[in-house]
């Protein structure tokens, strides 16, 4: 089994998945590779992975797989969804010999655990890192601060990287999936844009770290103007607002949950504890109707980990943070922790076993 080199060997971070471009065609539970112009249909969704570049101009590629809704009409039309789940991977673990894992490395089974906890209504997305320095997941798009290993040197607003590359990323998406299958209307009028949850496994966790820290310094004029897009900008990306934000600031107002899914990093900044981050966040909900779940979901390979403890810290930090916002907040600003497999030593398995496992709900 290949880990990366500076982890503890109880502590590797996790998984990633081959580059190559793929698409799924599934029935019933057997899953068979097919030509990169099919798609797979998954009785009322489509199903598939690309690997896409972040913009027209990018040189980067991510892998992205998707389970998205379809038409009731139309097996072969998108629509709207009361909510995107977007999923970050992090680290890159192989050869592992178990089945547990191996079944969790695949992109597609994840979006398909994702539509299973959030509903058949919401469209999933699970995004792996374009870079790699070995087995380590660099986010550098959305992240720009990060070291050569992928970890946070700091998290910083500026540029808003993580929420605008979400959106580019997200749109060509759509539009090489447009390529085989329609996008519909299906949108009551005034209807707002669907909602986002996003969701940050092992080193997948720094973008969700940088997404608080732009939601902090979105003003409130910034998110009125973006929940008000002119007529203009809905004839010109019509199909793409009904389907996923359509800028950075929509993005932004459009979170509605974040889970952290047993992150940690071999330095400090798995989790977001920046005062002024959360001081910021509770205040432009407190002035508005939106609400923001945080959820922290850990294992004993994470916040037991006693050669990592800032890790622990880190996540009883944030914790205490965001409680102490609570009343400020008018309610709108919520936190949970959660701790899975308390009773089992730590290993790799439970690592994965927490995306199958972990409870999104808000009880």
């Amino acid at each position: 089994m290949t880990l990366p080199t500076s982890c503890s060997p109880k502590l590797p971070n996790q998984c990633s998945f081959n580059s190559h471009k793929t698409f799924l065609l599934s029935f019933s539970s057997f899953q068979f590779p097919v030509s990169k112009s099919e798609f797979g249909l998954i009785m009322d969704r489509w199903s598939g992975v690309l690997k896409i570049p972040l913009d027209a101009t990018s040189v980067n590629y991510y892998r992205v797989a998707a389970s998205l809704c379809l038409s009731s009409s139309s097996s072969k039309a998108l629509v709207a969804p009361c909510a995107n789940a977007i999923f970050f991977h992090g680290d890159m673990v192989r050869e592992t010999g178990n089945h547990v894992i191996e079944r969790l490395y695949d992109l597609q089974k994840v979006a398909e655990i994702i539509v299973s906890k959030f509903g058949n209504s919401v469209n999933a997305w699970v995004v792996e890192a374009s870079l790699y320095n070995g087995p380590f997941a660099i986010y550098k798009d959305f992240v720009p601060s990060v070291n050569r290993f992928g970890e946070p040197k700091a998290y910083s607003p500026f540029g808003f990287p993580a929420s605008s590359s979400i959106v580019s990323l997200l749109s060509s998406f759509l539009h090489e999936a447009g390529k085989e299958v329609s996008l519909v209307n299906q949108l009551a009028s005034g209807h707002n844009c669907p909602r986002t949850i996003a969701l940050g496994f092992s080193k997948g966790g720094v973008v969700i770290n940088q997404l608080l820290s732009e939601m902090s310094s979105l003003s409130t004029d910034s998110a009125e103007t973006s929940s008000s897009t002119t007529q203009e900008e809905h004839r010109s990306k019509r199909e793409d607002v009904q389907m996923i934000p359509a800028s950075k600031e929509s993005f932004l107002s459009s979170i509605s949950q974040v889970h952290y899914i047993d992150v940690g990093l071999n330095s400090r900044g798995a989790y977001i504890t920046d005062k002024n981050v959360v001081q910021r966040i509770s205040q432009r909900l407190a002035g508005g109707e939106e609400a923001v779940r945080v959820v922290l979901h850990g294992t004993p390979r994470q916040w037991c980990d006693e050669q990592r403890g800032w890790i622990l810290e880190e996540k009883d930090e944030l914790v205490r943070l965001i409680k102490s916002e609570a009343e400020s907040s008018g309610g709108r600003l919520e936190v949970h922790e959660r701790l899975y497999f308390a009773d089992r030593l730590a290993d790799l398995q439970m690592h994965f076993e927490i995306i199958d496992v972990m409870d999104v709900s808000s009880t």
